[in-house]
Order: C-alpha cells, then sequence, then structure tokens
C-alpha cells in the first residue's frame, strides 16, 4: 500500500507530466517556429494567478495499436477559466506538441464542458487553436467530438461573447468551430486555416498552390475575409483579444462596459466641418471623421484589411461601448457590395446581440453596379445589411455626411427602417440618384433640343440639387431629426445616445427569421 508521502509524489509527478505536454524537445521546436506553448498562452491571457485548469488528468481512451505508449496527461489541451482585466473568462489552448494538437474524444470532452460551463455562468469563451484535426486513430470518435463542439458553438451564439485565435494550423473539420464564433484571430506566418491542404488541391484540381496563399492569415484578412483580426505575433494576438474584451458584455443580459472618459462630452471638432470636400466626387478618409467624434480618437477596427469600401469597429461615446458601421469614400466611393454588404451585416449582428449601441456614418453613392456583383447575388447579399438593421433593436444613431442614394439610403440605418437618431450635415444630398444621373434622366428631351445642351445640362443639375440633392427635404418630412454643423457631431451624438440608454423595443414573437443566406 502506497504512503501518504507516496501519493503525494505521485501526484507531484503527475502534474509536472502534465505541465510539459509533449515534453522539451517538442516545446523547443514550438519555440523555433515562433509560436508560444498552450500553457504560455494561457499564462499572458489571464490576470496572473486566476487561472484555474479543469480536466488536469484526462487522458485518451484510445485501443489503436500503439496509442497506450503515446498516453500524455491532459491529451493536448489545456482548459479553465480566470480573469482577464478582472473579468470572468472561459478559454482551452490546444497544445501542439502532444500529437499535433489533434482532437480525440476525451479532449473534445473536456472542451465541450468549458464550453457548457460559460454558457451556464454567462461568460466570454476564448479559443486559441493550434491542432493539425481529427485524431485519425479514433476515426468516428474524433469527428463526434467535433459535432458536439459545432452544437454548443451554435446554441451559445448570440448567448455569450466566442473569439477563435488561430495560432498554428487549424485544418479540415477544425476550422468550422472557428467560424462559428464571433471573431476569428490569426498570426501572421504561423497561423493557417484551410479545409483541404496544398497536397490535396494539387492531386485533385491540379492547382499548385501554397500554404500560407491557400490559408494564411494574410489570405483571411484580406481576400476570404474570414478572419477578423491580424497580428504580428502570439503575444500581440493575446493583447488584442484582450483590448476586444473591454468593449463587450459578459453576455446578451448585461450591458457592455462602461469606461469613465477622460475626454470631454461637449468638446466640438472644427476640423469636421473642412473634411467633406466641395467636389461631391472627391474622396476623404472616414477615419478622420471617426477619429474626431469618438472618445480620445480611439477605434478598434474590426477586418480593416477586408472589403475596405466599410468600416466597422468598436469605440467609445463618454465612456459607452458602441459598434461603428461607415460608408468609405476613399474606396469604390463608399459604394456597397457583396463583401461589405456581408461584413456590415455581420457586424451588426454582433453588436444587436449583445446590446451594444449602433453608430452609422453615411456616405453611400448605391450599390455598386456590374454583372459581377449582379450574377453573385448582391440582390441577396444587400439583403443581408438591409435585414440586420431592421432587425436590430439596440440604439441606433446615423449621420449623413455627404451622399445618401437610391436603396442604399434605405439600407443604411434610415429612419424608415427604426434608426432612432438621424441627422445629416449641410453636406448631405439625399436623393433617387446623383444629380448628373437625375438630370440626364428627368431632362433628357430638353437638353437633348437645347441649343447649348452642356449649358442646358448644368442649369438642370442645379435645378436637381436645390430641389433635391439637399438634406432640408428630408428634414422637412421628419426623415431627419436635424441639420447639424459637423464640429457638433460629437456632443449632439452623446446627448441622443444617452437618451436612448434605457430604449425596449421587441420583434414579433417567432422562431427565429429568415436571413437571406
Amino acid at each position: 500500500m502506497k504512503s501518504k508521502k507516496d501519493k503525494y509524489s505521485e501526484l507531484k509527478k503527475k502534474r509536472k507530466e502534465a505541465l510539459l505536454g509533449g515534453g522539451k524537445a517538442r516545446i523547443e521546436k514550438i519555440h523555433k517556429s515562433g509560436r508560444l506553448t498552450a500553457r504560455e498562452r494561457i499564462h499572458l491571457l489571464f490576470d496572473q494567478g486566476t487561472f484555474q485548469e479543469l480536466g488536469v488528468f484526462v487522458t485518451h481512451r484510445s485501443t489503436w495499436p500503439g496509442m497506450d505508449r503515446k498516453t500524455t496527461v491532459g491529451d493536448g489541451v489545456v482548459c479553465g477559466h480566470g480573469l482577464i482585466n478582472g473579468r470572468s473568462t472561459y478559454a482551452f489552448a490546444q497544445d501542439f506538441t502532444v500529437l499535433g494538437g489533434s482532437l480525440s474524444e476525451a479532449n473534445a470532452g473536456k472542451i465541450t464542458r468549458l464550453q457548457k460551463l460559460a454558457l451556464e455562468n454567462g461568460a466570454p469563451l476564448i479559443g486559441l487553436n493550434d491542432s493539425g484535426g481529427a485524431r485519425i486513430q479514433e476515426g468516428v470518435a474524433s469527428l463526434g467530438g467535433y459535432a458536439e463542439i459545432f452544437l454548443n458553438n451554435t446554441l451559445a451564439s448570440g448567448v455569450i461573447p466566442q473569439i477563435s485565435a488561430i495560432m498554428g494550423p487549424s485544418a479540415g473539420g477544425a476550422v468550422y468551430s472557428p467560424a462559428l464564433t464571433d471573431f476569428i484571430f490569426m498570426v501572421e506566418g504561423t497561423s493557417h486555416m484551410f479545409i483541404t491542404g496544398p497536397n490535396v488541391i494539387k492531386k485533385v484540381t491540379h492547382e499548385d498552390v501554397s500554404l500560407e496563399e491557400l490559408g494564411g492569415a494574410v489570405t483571411h484578412n484580406t481576400r476570404s475575409g474570414v478572419a477578423h483580426f491580424l497580428a504580428d505575433d502570439d503575444e500581440e494576438c493575446l493583447d488584442m483579444i484582450k483590448e476586444l474584451l473591454n468593449y463587450l458584455p459578459q453576455n446578451n443580459l448585461e450591458d457592455p462596459p462602461y469606461q469613465n472618459p477622460a475626454d470631454y462630452p461637449d468638446r466640438t471638432s472644427p476640423e469636421l466641418n473642412e473634411i467633406v470636400p466641395d467636389n461631391p466626387t472627391s474622396p476623404y478618409d472616414i477615419h478622420d471623421v471617426i477619429r474626431e467624434v469618438i472618445d480620445d480618437g480611439a477605434f478598434l477596427e474590426v477586418q480593416p484589411l477586408h472589403s475596405n469600401n466599410i468600416v466597422v469597429g468598436f469605440a467609445r461615446l463618454n465612456g459607452h461601448s458602441i459598434g461603428i458601421v461607415a460608408n468609405q469614400p476613399k474606396h469604390l466611393a463608399g459604394s456597397l457590395d457583396i463583401e461589405c454588404s456581408i461584413k456590415g451585416a455581420r457586424f451588426v449582428r454582433f453588436c444587436d446581440a449583445f446590446n451594444i449601441p449602433l453608430l452609422t456614418f453615411e456616405d453611400v453613392p448605391g450599390f455598386l453596379p456590374g454583372t459581377d456583383q449582379e450574377w453573385n447575388g448582391i440582390i441577396k447579399h444587400g439583403a443581408k445589411l438591409i435585414y440586420a438593421y431592421c432587425e436590430a433593436t439596440v440604439p441606433k444613431l446615423t449621420v449623413i455626411t455627404r451622399k445618401a442614394y437610391g436603396g442604399a439610403y434605405c439600407v443604411m440605418s434610415s429612419k424608415h427602417i427604426r434608426s432612432d437618431y438621424n441627422v445629416a450635415w449641410p453636406t448631405a444630398e439625399l436623393a433617387v440618384m446623383g444629380p448628373d444621373g437625375a438630370a440626364n434622366i428627368l431632362y433628357r428631351r430638353e437638353i437633348k433640343g437645347a441649343r447649348d445642351p452642356e449649358k442646358m445640362l448644368a442649369e438642370k443639375i442645379e435645378e436637381y440639387e436645390t430641389s433635391f440633392a439637399n438634406p432640408y427635404i428630408a428634414a422637412s418630412l421628419g426623415y431627419l431629426d436635424d441639420v447639424i454643423m459637423p464640429e457638433r457631431t460629437r456632443p449632439m451624438l452623446i446627448h441622443a445616445l444617452e437618451n436612448l440608454l434605457n430604449k425596449r423595443q421587441d420583434l414579433p414573437p417567432k422562431k427565429h427569421g429568415n436571413i437571406p443566406l
């Protein structure tokens, strides 16, 4: 019979094994690749001394020949909870030093238990993914583990914030859990996501593509739009996750965290009076507008490298967390296309799910024309943005800085789709279309028969601008609450927002809507 001392020694030995994961040699290999280990990542993510691990001694139950000699305490995933910036958070970190971080039935059970705990306790869940995929030796048992993780991701969606960081490979079925979460972080040079790797693609389709080009961090932050944030290394990635959490509530029943502002609520910005050019076709950077209006110019942009004709991200107004959606005149004149409609709709729905007020800056000439857009479904995808704004019940504020044309005017949080506070700058143009196009349609015969067609066109454009392309017609109809000087935008928005913080608005009873996917 073992003595008490022997039992204590056994515990210390097993705990030491758990801390070593796959062993020193594999840890060194991870470091040489420019990555941190699972436990190093957890240590950096949580407030010092607050992380409590769960399922420490779980091991796999595989009966595949030889697997009995490949047992590791913890079985390749570190799970637990603690504090991040003083707030309760749950997290798991896959350990690539243990069988390539592959998912087994046992470690899937650790993850699903953690998901349920996070959901039951109403706290964010963070997944640090570093895995080669399903553990082949376990076959369908491993696949079943993935399916259960997917189910829990779906059940938790819109209830608790779910954040994924890809900090190594994420292949095959492993990619779908991150895809079901709210935000995906990737690390340049060391993280990769793909369903099928370069070798399989070459064999099946004869395409020759590199790992980085196929599923690297830059690819998914720029081309595919799968990822939302790009980090230079593991440390920066973890810091960015902590920054994002500062804007988010613990769950869908709480308000987002308030921070005492250092910025003045009644601060005016004369610089805003000069931002919109006199020439209606000249671009300007909407970031300059955003920074002048929000607290201390601090803006956490989401997907800054993807679909640049729309800008989305988090900021604060007088200490209150808000989500911002803004057309970007610098890119495609701020027009709405397929990619930006999807980007904007997903962000709007996240903010609405988690009680984060929405501020929209509008300067949109319409939907992007072209056969490519029409054949690839701009009608369906553009409707996603309409649906998201119509469905949102959080406080919604809208500022029209310049163009608000056609159906795009309706889409961008107009008064007609339940926006709460809508204002325009004197430079705003609200109309079915731009003055040039409208004049050519309305006065086509007069212009064609005129002695000087160019002069007649110029006169009709000016007439149309006077009659329609200004904010005062919309204001007279009640579609705008006010026309304001640009420099007064910040204090006006703060007053409106703080008056709306207790807003309660319901949707018709239903199981769920049918968003045009």
